[in-house]
């Protein structure tokens, strides 16, 4: 169960803005991405495990050695069933931006992206500024509407069931020794999850509505500066 914070007016404010945004309409001109991020360590067998038999459960010893650490940028698109799996090594500014410009490369014909994410410190425009430089690391920010969760609110964040299901889905119990087979793994399973839509609406079943198949919108062509 979760502590939900004091309900004070900032909180209120952020948490209205953000499921006002969950209540929008469909619209592919204005996508909805919520992001966040999974530390995923890593852990080597010590002993072959022994593969299921018929008759027979797999086994596997309980010693293992310790590969260090890694990290997923986890981001969906809950109405539309898009999903984004990013293994990076760590969770740093530089690796964020990458995951940012990954995912807002894919939406070129959007007038703008609004994205969802908590308050962590290099959730801001300066990370981008920092990697990419003034010029294009403010092309990709202008091109986001950023809607922040509340502080102690991360749970409004729809990304938290995302993550919930790539830990069950695609990590499981397995072990995973290193970034070279988590990148591996997570691309299959977000070829797989992107493969079927899966989708989450996010309100009640009242409310919800489907995308519309006879919208047509004309856009810019959406493109962005050559870096220097």
């Amino acid at each position: 169960m979760w502590c939900v914070a004091e309900l004070n007016p900032d909180y209120i404010e952020k948490m209205e803005d953000v499921l006002a945004v969950y209540e929008k309409p469909y619209h592919s001109a204005e996508p909805v991405v919520c992001l966040d991020e999974k530390p995923v360590t890593l852990h080597a067998e010590v002993r072959s495990p022994i593969p299921m038999a018929p008759g027979k459960i797999a086994k596997r010893d309980n010693e293992y050695k310790r590969c260090g650490t890694a990290n997923v940028f986890c981001g969906v698109e809950p109405k539309a069933g898009r999903h984004f799996t990013l293994p990076t090594p760590n969770r740093s500014a530089p690796e964020f931006a990458k995951a940012l410009e990954t995912i807002v490369d894919n939406y070129p014909f959007a007038r703008t992206v609004h994205l969802v994410m908590d308050n962590l410190n290099i959730h801001c425009r300066k990370t981008l500024t920092d990697y990419f430089g003034e010029q294009e690391g403010g092309y990709l920010w202008d091109r986001l509407t950023i809607h922040y969760t509340p502080k102690h609110g991360s749970w409004l964040n729809q990304t938290e069931i995302e993550i919930s299901l790539f830990a069950r889905q695609c990590l499981g119990r397995r072990r995973i020794p290193s970034l070279a087979v988590l990148r591996r793994e997570a691309e299959a399973w977000n070829q797989k999850i992107n493969r079927d839509r899966v989708k989450s609406t996010g309100d009640s079943p009242a409310r919800r509505r489907a995308p519309s198949s006879t919208t047509t919108v004309t856009l810019s062509s959406g493109r962005r500066p050559r870096r220097s």
